[in-house]
C-alpha cells in the first residue's frame, strides 16, 4: 500500500526553476499547492499547467507563510513534502521516497533530506556545505516552521525522525545578480535575527544543542561562539574556516566565488547593518 503525499511550494518569480521542482516530482505526489506572493512572471501560469493548486498570500516571512500554508491549505494527505522553487528531488530520492513511506511505523513523523546545493553550475561539495540535512518530509500535523525571521527550520512536534540516504538539488537557474539582489534583502532580516537572538533565546526557535541534529549543533555555535566573536572579524574567520579548514578551495573557482560571497561578503554585510542600527538607536 502506498503512502500519499502533498507537496507545498512558496514562490516568487520562479520561472525559470519551478519547472524542474514540479517535474522532479510527478508520479510521486497526490496535489501540488503552490503559495505564490505576487509574481509577475510566469510562475503561476507553469504551476497551473502542471495541474497545481494556487493560492496567493501575502508575504512577511518565510516561517509566517509556510505555517500559513498548512493551516489553511485542503491537505488531503498522511505526508507533506516541503520544496522551494529553485530545488528539485533527484530521480534516486524520489524512489527511495515512494518505497520507504509505506514501510515507516507510525512513531516516524519526518524524515530529513540531504541538500545538493549548486552555484554557478558547480555542486559546492566543501566548506562544511555538504551535507546538509534538512526536515522535508513529514506528517501532516505533525511539524512546523521555527518562528524566526530567516533560516527558519522545520521542528517535529511528536514522534521521531529518520534520514533518507539520497539528495534533493538547491539550483537556482537565475544569474548571480538574482542571487545578490536576495542576500542584500536577506541581510537585513539576519541582523534582527541575531540581535533578536541575543537579547535573548525564543523558546519557540530550534533550541541549540552540541548533542543534537545538525541543525541544532549549528544554531549552538552561531549563539555561543559566532555571536561572541566581534562584529566584522568574524566574516573573515568564518570564510577562513570555510574556506582553508573546511576545504572550500576544492571547489573550483565557483567555489571561491561563493565561499567567499556567502561566507565573508553576506556576513560582513549583515554585520553592518547591526553596527548601522546601532547607530540609529535600534539596538545592535
Amino acid at each position: 500500500m502506498s503512502a500519499s503525499i502533498d507537496l507545498i511550494v512558496l514562490t516568487l518569480n520562479e520561472e525559470r526553476n519551478l519547472r524542474h521542482a514540479l517535474e522532479s516530482v510527478q508520479g510521486l505526489v497526490r496535489n501540488i499547492f503552490i503559495v505564490d506572493s505576487g509574481s509577475s512572471d510566469r510562475t503561476v501560469e507553469i504551476a497551473e499547467s502542471f495541474g497545481a493548486h494556487v493560492v496567493t498570500h501575502e508575504f512577511t516571512t518565510q516561517a509566517a507563510q509556510f505555517n500559513w500554508a498548512l493551516d489553511n491549505l485542503p491537505v488531503e494527505s498522511e505526508w507533506l513534502l516541503r520544496l522551494d522553487g529553485d530545488e528539485y528531488l533527484l530521480p534516486e530520492l524520489r524512489e527511495e521516497i515512494a518505497r520507504v513511506l509505506p514501510e515507516l511505523p507510525p512513531e516516524v513523523t519526518g524524515l530529513y533530506m540531504k541538500r545538493r546545493f549548486f552555484f554557478l553550475g558547480r555542486w559546492i561539495r566543501h566548506g562544511g556545505y555538504y551535507p546538509t540535512w534538512i526536515l522535508r518530509l513529514f506528517r501532516y500535523g505533525k511539524a512546523r516552521s521555527e518562528d524566526a525571521e530567516l533560516n527558519e527550520h522545520m521542528i517535529l512536534l511528536e514522534g521521531v525522525s529518520r534520514q533518507l540516504e539520497h539528495d534533493f538539488v538547491d539550483h537556482d537557474h537565475e544569474e548571480m545578480a538574482s542571487w545578490l539582489l536576495k542576500h542584500e534583502g536577506f541581510a537585513a532580516r539576519q541582523a534582527r535575527f541575531l540581535t533578536s537572538m541575543r537579547e535573548g533565546y525564543s523558546a519557540t526557535w530550534l533550541q541549540p544543542s552540541m548533542l543534537g541534529s545538525q541543525a541544532e549543533r549549528k544554531r549552538w555555535v552561531m549563539l555561543n561562539v559566532y555571536q561572541r566573536t566581534p562584529l566584522f572579524l568574524r566574516a573573515f574567520l568564518y570564510f577562513v574556516y570555510r574556506y582553508a579548514l573546511r576545504l572550500g578551495f576544492l571547489d573550483g573557482m565557483p567555489g571561491l566565488i561563493f565561499h567567499f560571497l556567502h561566507g565573508c561578503w553576506y556576513p560582513f554585510y549583515t554585520d553592518a547593518k547591526i553596527y548601522e542600527a546601532g547607530l540609529r538607536g535600534e539596538g545592535g
